[in-house]
């Protein structure tokens, strides 16, 4: 064995006698015999575990489970708790008068154990702290922040991610934050007192507390239901047939408490997915954009003539719809029929919602925003009814800042609905929102699509649709930017690129970021981005097909084929210029 590897093995040796849980401690001495008996892919984990430390940044932690400082453990989740102490203490002004800090968790594997370690890294650090009394969607630790106005909120999940992930996210609370996911330069500051943390094993450097944390009570999860609720109108039909999916998260208990509470009985849950399990069985991938994630769902809403399908992620900050078809108008109009059923893209339920709420009246400078990434319909809407509109970067950390925010929205699924209660994305409240826009319709003899077809003769058919190129080489994404920036595409399915805009340089709506958009002569636009999390280039592609105002179902229908058309040819004529090696 060469002197690295023998020095990478004492390292992990090292780490798993000073590891408080014995099962990852366990399994990092099994690791390091299997590699030193010679055991390739051994080698390989081992290497990848102690390649580095898992990067704290705007979204926390997120990452595999497992032993070493690469992996989501308790070792790495008491240093993060320990960093994030020491940095509330100082933007307080000391010990005197302790920060707060909310501690929530979810159903994963490792959750309760990594809020257990939080609260009493903070209780030890000399600061206050609250845990959640059960595991609970994202949103309920959210609204936690600000209805208890604590200083910080720390939630543990990794939201759709596969079932060997989990991560840390978190929230500052206090003038300016509001309860919202840190941005920079918070994420830096924390991450440099992570950073400093010594050992976290010796007491005398990390204190850990035995008790004197809250365990709070259900009022919390009381005023957020109640809260969700209330985003429906007190009035208003409630006549509709939902079928429900938590995707075996946790938030299918409470998804059916804020509807029964906002009025809507005629509930169903998937009873295959109702209940948390982390090993996510009925799903490969327990994201709701994925594809086959509706499956179970669709197959009951089918059997049960369902309005409407509601799907939540596993930690509930997201939500998908699904609707039927409309017999003779739908089927086949873009190819995302599923035996009569469509499920809507982030896009189209995101410029719902905005719409639904315009209509029901906000006041006079309200704002409507949405993600760099997403559609520009919502601005159309926003317009249409005298109110503002704004774009963020991508992720609600930036979205829930937006000053006057009403209504905010990404295309992957994330709604915030009530700002006000919930500065965040939040699928339960999006989840109520929905089926009072749904019932509505219904008593009119009319559905989520027909108000689609409104939007389009009021605006053209905006339809969007992503590419997403996958690399094994993070270089290649760098090259393919620079390339872009060089040599921008002349055109985009045969209509003349009119705009370029380098995101990099920045705005006075924006702040720098790596990106790049593009706008053709006939409307079409299309972003282009690395991913933040993943090595993967992303490709956010929008295109409009004027409609007549008076034009009927049919006619909408077919600006619907000619949209998916032209989205088909944008994204071949970006992936050329991409031009990415096979």
């Amino acid at each position: 064995m060469d002197r690295a590897r023998a020095g990478r093995h004492e390292e992990a040796l090292a780490w798993a006698a000073a590891d408080p849980d014995e099962a990852t401690a366990a399994e990092l001495r099994a690791l390091v015999q299997r590699a030193d008996e010679g055991d390739a892919g051994a080698v390989a984990e081992l290497d990848d575990a102690f390649a580095g430390t898992l990067a704290f940044g705007t979204a926390g932690l997120r990452g595999r489970l497992g032993p070493g400082p690469n992996r989501m453990n308790r070792v790495v989740v008491r240093r993060a708790a320990a960093g994030l102490a020491r940095y509330l203490v100082d933007r307080e002004g000391g010990p005197e008068s302790p920060p707060h800090v909310v501690v929530g968790y979810d159903a994963r594997h490792g959750s309760r154990p990594f809020a257990l370690d939080t609260v009493a890294v903070v209780v030890g650090a000399g600061l206050r702290a609250s845990l959640l009394p059960g595991p609970l969607p994202t949103p309920v630790l959210a609204s936690a922040v600000r209805h208890l106005g604590a200083d910080a909120g720390v939630m543990v999940t990794a939201s759709h991610n596969p079932p060997q992930d989990n991560g840390y996210k978190v929230y500052l609370g206090g003038p300016g934050e509001e309860g919202a996911q840190i941005v920079p330069p918070a994420d830096a500051e924390i991450a440099a007192r992570i950073a400093a943390v010594g050992d976290v094993t010796d007491p005398a450097q990390v204190p850990l507390a035995a008790g004197g944390w809250d365990v709070l009570g259900d009022d919390v999860v009381e005023a957020y239901v109640d809260g969700a609720a209330a985003v429906a109108g007190r009035t208003g039909p409630r006549d509709l047939r939902v079928v429900l999916t938590p995707l075996h998260g946790v938030g299918g208990v409470l998804v059916e408490r804020a509807l029964r509470a906002a009025g809507f009985e005629d509930l169903t849950t998937v009873a295959e997915q109702a209940e948390p399990d982390p090993d996510f069985p009925t799903t490969a991938f327990p994201n709701p954009e994925e594809a086959g994630a509706l499956d179970l769902a669709l197959a009951l809403a089918r059997e049960s003539g369902a309005d409407v399908v509601i799907a939540n992620d596993p930690d509930a900050d997201r939500c998908a719809v699904a609707v039927p078809l409309r017999p003779g108008v739908d089927d086949g109009a873009d190819g995302s029929g599923d035996g009569g059923w469509r499920q809507l893209t982030g896009d189209e339920v995101g410029a719902l919602l905005g719409h639904h709420l315009a209509e029901r009246g906000l006041p006079p400078g309200s704002v409507l925003a949405r993600s760099v990434v997403s559609s520009d319909l919502l601005a159309r809407v926003a317009e249409a009814h005298g109110l503002e509109s704004a774009v963020a970067l991508t992720g609600f950390k930036w979205i829930s800042r937006v000053p006057g925010l009403a209504y905010g929205y990404e295309e992957a699924l994330g709604y915030c609905v009530d700002p006000a209660a919930v500065r965040d994305k939040d699928g339960i409240s999006a989840a109520v929102l929905v089926a009072e826009l749904a019932a509505a319709e219904r008593a009119r003899g009319r559905g989520l699509l027909d108000v689609l077809d409104d939007l389009a003769r009021a605006h053209g058919l905006h339809a969007t649709a992503p590419l997403t190129l996958r690399v094994d080489d993070l270089v290649l994404i760098s090259d393919a930017m620079a390339r872009l920036r060089a040599e921008p595409p002349a055109s985009l399915a045969g209509s003349e690129v009119v705009a370029v805009t380098d995101l990099s340089a920045g705005d006075e709506e924006l702040p720098p970021t790596d990106g790049l958009v593009y706008r053709t002569a006939d409307g079409a636009r299309v972003v282009v981005r690395p991913s933040g999390t993943e090595p993967k280039l992303k490709c956010y592609c929008e295109v409009v097909v004027p409609v007549e105002r008076g034009a009927d179902a049919l006619a909408v229908a077919a600006a619907r084929r000619e949209a998916a058309l032209r989205l088909d040819a944008v994204r071949s004529d970006l992936r050329r210029a991409i031009a990415l090696p096979a």
